[in-house]
């Protein structure tokens, strides 16, 4: 008797499950990690992505490079995840984790093909990850918060560690610098906004500086703009949301007027309640005028008479931050302007940076907020510094936070692989061969940077296995000399959370990759239907 097949999915359905998807799923995410792989360490490669549009971007970050990459594959769009989540909780570490989750896959691959079930692979996954974890923990160097000489050197470090794989490495210990005194200039919630960074073309990448204070470009403004004094000191700030021009009547206002008398009238009336605002401002004693809505040439020319300086069309982020620095508040209105709402700081000035012009505010007394000022030649190159300072910075603030350190270049995972691989000897079973693998996976790091620094990997990594075994914890790569150093003597150190995120977000990337077993790929639905209207989506489409 024949059995009527069941047709359940709508015809064109692809539906792929058991091992082969799990292969192909694991396949995809090599393809991801190859990608960013060359970018790994300070002899890194960078990579130039062109978008739809032609606008060209050249990065050296993981999490830019995917996130820049159309990745389609379901499978593979976990790591673009993961990397951007490493992104946003610690800065740095976006490539190493994208390799990690992909190096895991890759050597899990061979278990899968022989039919062992992902369970089993997953729980030994979480049991390694919980033991790299506290072994991180346990050996991380922690730091003297009391010292101040000694943390700011401990943070420079870092940062500098952070931007050694960035294509300012150069300049890396200037940067490492500015970007440290950015950092402590904050508050204790160290608040990312309160740090500007304004890029302007030309100049050398040395005459890039740090305003501790707020600095902004100038705005757009009328004449009379000129005659305004451009430098002022000990003075209050006004900070507006407030118009201060004529406006053109409404089209469709209709107002009757018997004699030309009354018609001066309305448009005295106009006039004076100008004069009026303008007056107010003028009393409270302000010298500098700055709003977020524009102001006209009467109101540019009447303060110009005053000796005050004004700029409409403030962009509110940079008005935000000059409130932060010099305090007072964003008026509305300038009928209620004392003391208190007004910001104060030391000096004012407006500098030609470049072919540019801008407002600086120094010496602020609430100053919780500091600007970068980048210099260099092209504008790809400027934007890909912005993002390597964003990592540093990050990195920094990290470091303030979690006071503890590990050495990189490789050494913490080879020490937690050493580990990992005396452990898995103690127990029986399939646990012993999956944690083994996990061993072997965590060694991709420094076998990286050796491929990409074009060193004989399998040499130095043998050196570095004999060393580790011998005890020398936290032994590196050493990227000068194509050899193993100490790397925590050699300064390449980055906070311990970097490292305990990565691990912790790659393995569970790489159990969520294993944890599915099959995929359904619903059609495209007919032209004029909407994309992706599968399977019980209500009514059909009238056609």
């Amino acid at each position: 008797m024949m059995h009527t097949p069941v047709i359940l999915l709508k015809e064109g359905t692809d539906t792929s499950q058991g091992i082969p998807q799990l292969i192909s799923n694991i396949n995809a995410c090599q393809v991801i990690s190859e990608a960013v792989r060359t970018t790994l360490g300070p002899r890194g490669m960078d990579k130039l992505m062109v978008d739809s549009r032609g606008k060209a971007t050249i990065s050296n970050d993981g999490a830019t490079i995917l996130k820049l990459l159309d990745v389609v594959h379901p499978a593979a769009k976990t790591l673009v995840d993961i990397a951007r989540s490493q992104d946003a909780e610690v800065g740095d570490g976006t490539t190493s984790v994208t390799l990690l989750a992909a190096e895991f896959l890759k050597q899990l691959k061979s278990y899968v093909e022989d039919g062992l079930h992902p369970q089993t692979i997953i729980r030994a996954f979480r049991t390694a990850t919980n033991l790299a974890v506290s072994k991180t923990k346990e050996i991380a160097v922690s730091v003297k918060k009391d010292d101040k000489q000694e943390q700011r050197k401990l943070l420079e470090k870092c940062a500098a560690t952070a931007l050694n794989s960035k294509l300012i490495a150069g300049q890396k210990d200037f940067f490492a610098k500015m970007v440290v005194d950015a950092v402590m200039s904050l508050d204790e919630l160290l608040p990312l906004k309160m740090i500007g960074i304004k890029k302007v073309q030309g100049g050398a990448l040395e005459d890039s500086q740090l305003i501790s204070g707020v600095a902004f470009k100038k705005t757009f403004s009328y004449a009379g703009f000129e005659m305004q004094p451009k430098r002022y000191e000990n003075l209050k700030i006004a900070l507006l949301n407030v118009e201060l021009e004529l406006k053109a009547e409404k089209d469709n206002a209709e107002v009757r007027v018997k004699s030309v008398e009354d018609y001066q009238a309305i448009v005295d009336a106009e006039w004076n309640i100008l004069y009026d605002k303008l007056e107010k401002i003028y009393q409270s004693g302000a010298k500098v005028v700055l709003s977020k809505l524009p102001i006209g040439d009467v109101a540019t020319q009447y303060f110009a008479d005053r000796d005050l300086f004004c700029a409409g069309r403030v962009q509110e982020e940079d008005l935000k931050r000059t409130m932060m620095a010099c305090g007072g508040s964003i008026q509305t209105s300038v009928g209620a302007m004392t003391e208190d709402t007004l910001g104060q700081c030391e000096l004012f000035e407006e500098v030609q940076i470049g072919g540019e012009r801008y407002n600086l505010f120094k010496g602020c007394p609430k100053a919780k907020t500091c600007t970068i000022i980048l210099r260099g030649g092209a504008e790809q190159f400027t934007e890909e510094t912005e993002r390597s300072l964003h990592d540093a910075i990050m990195i920094v603030r990290r470091a303030i936070k979690n006071d503890s350190i590990v050495a990189g270049g490789g050494a913490i995972e080879m020490e937690l692989s050493k580990y990992l691989r005396d452990y898995s000897r103690t127990i029986p079973g399939k646990q012993q061969l999956l944690i083994g693998a996990y061993a072997k996976a965590l060694e991709i790091i420094p076998r990286q940077l050796c491929d990409n620094a074009g060193f004989d990997a399998t040499n130095i990594l043998n050196k570095l296995r004999a060393k580790h075994a011998q005890g020398g914890t936290w032994y590196g790569v050493d990227i000068n000399n194509e050899d193993i150093t100490d790397n925590f003597v050699a300064c390449v150190w980055e906070p311990s959370i970097v490292r305990i995120n990565a691990l912790t977000a790659a393995s569970e990337a790489a159990c969520l990759i294993l944890s599915v077993d099959e995929t359904i790929k619903n059609p495209r639905g007919s032209v004029d239907g909407p994309p992706g209207g599968g399977r019980g989506r209500g009514r059909a489409h009238a056609h």
